[in-house]
């Protein structure tokens, strides 16, 4: 479950006022957790700002249908996700 923050942080990102797309916005935000998770990162703390610009860049890649900025924005997630799985502070085991 994604924190109100978090959701709120990843609303505001997106550009999106309403509540109305919360649902799409969570279902995108734990679709991240888990692609980091299979990656490697074993600590997926929201409130680490590595951790929560991951999630909001991956929801500015995945969000919307006309997105133009969609393959910049992963390709930036894919970078950050790759440093995170190769630093020894986010891949311990647990």
């Amino acid at each position: 479950m994604v924190t109100s923050e978090t959701l709120s942080a990843i609303r505001s990102a997106l550009r999106v006022s309403t509540t109305l797309m919360d649902n799409e916005i969570e279902d995108i935000a734990e679709a991240c957790k888990l692609d980091l998770k299979y990656a490697g990162v074993n600590v997926i703390e929201e409130t680490d700002p590595l951790v929560k610009r991951a999630m909001i860049i991956y929801a500015k890649a995945q969000f919307g249908l006309d997105n133009d900025d969609s393959d910049k924005y992963q390709a930036a997630y894919e970078t950050l996700k790759n440093h995170l799985s190769l630093c020894g502070d986010y891949n311990e085991i647990l």
